[in-house]
């Protein structure tokens, strides 16, 4: 069912509340949509049969916006046929609050929660969860009178994206697989949980490529292996595993894959592979995240140029085929002892300190780095080694992603 309340002030209409209760409503309210709808969805489970066009254009001042009424009240459980989930082709649309399940009976039908392409600039995704897909969103350019058009100024926050098996699939396994487009933020996500059992059974919890470029990866918790492990599991990418023919990438080339990245107060734990990995990516800075058990950070290939600073890692900063980084303040190669010894329980994303002798008011200056994980600014004096800064102004918690208020000292330690 769907409904249609005006919002005005001085009789002029602002928005429109669309209230819906079932997949008809629903898909009604997103053909019929106009700049500033509101469509709430009401508790209960919606067995989608096919995928949802979002084609409708919004604006910066009214945005076209889809939410549950209560967060975790609402599943968009998709399972049939070949699943692209929700289709976004528009501009200004943001999702919210929603749970959305794929559930196919072949893994390699249940593609996408989200496919955003072409003219969808300014899309924002918050507080959703987003599990078992391939590739929980896909984002990629479209042909528009023979150009390339991509979505850019993207932003994916505070999202839950998991799987709760290992995709028996060839296809790409990455939760958020993006080609071309420029200025995405990824922040405060928690991604874990992810496995490619066909192919070359490789997979990445996130990654920007295709000649994509000011991409920002920031504030994230990334556990590969949190409830079960296989196959080959790589953390947070500028460049994934490359991209082709050049004529899907802006510019006509995917050389370089990525430009001008920032990696920032990133947590990535338990991955099999390294825990950030670059693939010709140009000019890119990784500052102040800390990689527990991954093989830490890899620049490839001769395009890939990177400022490394003020990283807390238990492996090293590989140098491949050809990539060069410039390094300072960075700790490397700490035993798992260590972390141990330093953190509450590290191996459970519990990252309050216990000694802090090893990485607080140990780094140097990184400019684009201004607060930590959990937006706690880092403004004591020298900064801290790794995602977070140890001082009495904040606490938090650190097992989900952008971390939520909580005690952060641990035995005592105050600073």
């Amino acid at each position: 069912m769907i409904g249609v309340l005006l919002l005005s002030v001085c009789g002029t209409a602002l928005s429109r509340y669309v209230p819906v209760s079932d997949v008809a409503g629903l898909r009604a309210a997103l053909q019929n949509a106009m700049p500033g709808d509101d469509i709430v969805l009401a508790a209960g489970t919606y067995a989608v049969d096919s995928n949802l066009d979002c084609s409708v254009v919004g604006t910066a001042a009214a945005p076209i916006r889809v939410r549950a009424a209560t967060p975790r009240s609402v599943l968009l459980r998709f399972g049939s046929g070949l699943v692209e989930g929700f289709k976004v082709s528009a501009a200004h649309w943001q999702f919210e609050g929603l749970d959305v399940e794929g559930a196919c009976a072949t893994d390699s039908n249940c593609e996408h929660a989200f496919h955003v392409f072409g003219n969808a600039e300014f899309l924002l995704l918050r507080d959703n969860v987003l599990r078992d897909f391939n590739a929980q969103i896909k984002s990629n350019g479209v042909s528009v009178s023979g150009s390339y058009v991509y979505p850019d100024d993207v932003v994916i926050e505070y999202n839950l994206f998991y799987d709760r098996r290992a995709r028996n699939t060839a296809n790409p396994v990455t939760k958020i697989d993006v080609v071309g487009g420029r200025r995405w933020t990824v922040r405060g996500n928690t991604i874990r949980d992810y496995q490619k059992l066909g192919g070359d059974g490789v997979s990445y919890a996130a990654f920007l490529k295709g000649n994509s470029r000011d991409g920002v990866f920031e504030r994230n918790l990334v556990r590969c292996s949190q409830l079960f492990s296989g196959g080959t599991r790589l953390g947070l990418s500028l460049g994934g595993g490359g991209t082709g023919p050049d004529s899907i990438c802006e510019d006509g080339t995917c050389t370089p894959e990525h430009q001008n990245g920032l990696l920032r107060n990133n947590l990535v734990l338990s991955c099999n592979d390294v825990g950030i990995y670059l693939n010709r990516a140009a000019n890119t800075r990784i500052q102040h995240n800390t990689l527990y058990a991954t093989s830490g950070i890899d620049v490839r290939y001769a395009e890939s140029t990177a400022e490394i600073r003020n990283n807390l890692l238990s492996s090293g900063i590989n140098l491949r085929n050809g990539g060069t980084s410039s390094n300072a303040g960075n700790l490397l190669n700490v035993s798992l002892a260590s972390f141990t010894a330093w953190f509450q329980a590290p191996a459970a994303a519990d990252f309050r300190l216990r000694d802090g002798t090893s990485v607080v008011n140990l780094g140097v200056t990184a400019a684009q780095t201004t607060d930590d994980y959990c937006a706690n600014r880092r403004n004591d004096g020298l900064p801290d080694i790794g995602a977070l800064e140890y001082d009495a102004q904040h606490r938090c918690l650190t097992d989900s992603g952008g971390g939520a208020p909580l005690r952060l000292f641990a035995d005592g330690f105050d600073g």
